[in-house]
């Protein structure tokens, strides 16, 4: 554009850059990141506590809180210790525990024997037991005999030898101080039943002697636990087996 003295008039236009949204962060990514990876370790946790033992629990625990020993050279901690030989370290309590149930298994083992040798009728009975050191404890098993079972044919009726043999259980139990806990097993049967009486028979059979025992005065408070394991704890060799069907009467560390 020219103006009247011939001169160019120059025209500036400015032109405001485009504004580019603002940018919100990304924090709040992180916050449901973390709080996902919490969910999944709380429900992780719920799980362990659910399908493990106690004694799993026990051994996650002393994994995640080891027992450290701290060893301090001569130099620590002025003269004391100096000259002096280590003492012996001491004794596990697991090795006094297995002792005294070794001992007792001893002593039960002696009394049965006393037992067997008053009548053919006592000795004959204890052919139905054996007794032997678990995890758990000191197990005294009874169990069927081809030609002798503890109970009426797939009843929880107990036959006249098991009353005895409870007496007999009762009377050496009696003389221990520890808590008694007292389980079921069934030998397996056909997968083709319709409704298998495991379950029923194993943990029916333990309650009945349970029973049998407060009879013969062994005081109820020393009953621990009553469990039914079903066939879950057969015999490898032949889970069909009469020697299946037994009863456990523990003396619980």
């Amino acid at each position: 554009m020219v103006g009247r003295d011939g001169n160019s008039v120059v025209l500036i236009r400015r032109v405001q850059p485009a504004q580019e949204p603002a940018h919100h962060g990304g924090a709040w990514k992180v916050a449901y990141a973390d709080f996902v990876t919490a969910m999944m370790a709380f429900f992780l946790l719920m799980w362990l506590l659910d399908a493990t033992t106690e004694k799993q629990r026990e051994g996650l625990a002393d994994y995640f809180n080891p027992t450290v020993v701290r060893q301090s050279s001569g130099s620590e901690g002025g003269d004391r210790g100096r000259g002096e030989p280590a003492g012996p370290p001491a004794e596990p309590a697991s090795a006094d525990a297995a002792a005294r149930l070794a001992e007792m298994e001893r002593r039960i083992q002696t009394e049965l024997a006393g037992i067997g040798a008053d009548s053919l009728q006592a000795q004959n009975l204890l052919r139905h037991v054996v007794t032997r050191i678990s995890d758990e404890g000191l197990v005294i098993e009874l169990s069927d005999l081809a030609d002798a079972p503890l109970f009426a044919a797939e009843t929880t009726e107990p036959t006249a030898s098991l009353r005895e043999l409870s007496r007999i259980v009762a009377r050496v139990v009696g003389r221990t101080r520890n808590p008694v806990a007292v389980s079921g097993h069934v030998r397996a049967y056909p997968a083709v039943l319709a409704r298998s009486p495991i379950w029923d028979l194993s943990l029916g059979r333990a309650d009945q002697v349970r029973q049998l025992l407060e009879d013969a005065d062994l005081p109820p408070r020393r009953i621990a636990r009553v469990t039914g394991h079903g066939d879950r704890r057969s015999l490898p060799a032949d889970p069909s087996a009469e020697t299946n069907n037994r009863i456990e009467v523990i003396l619980l560390k």
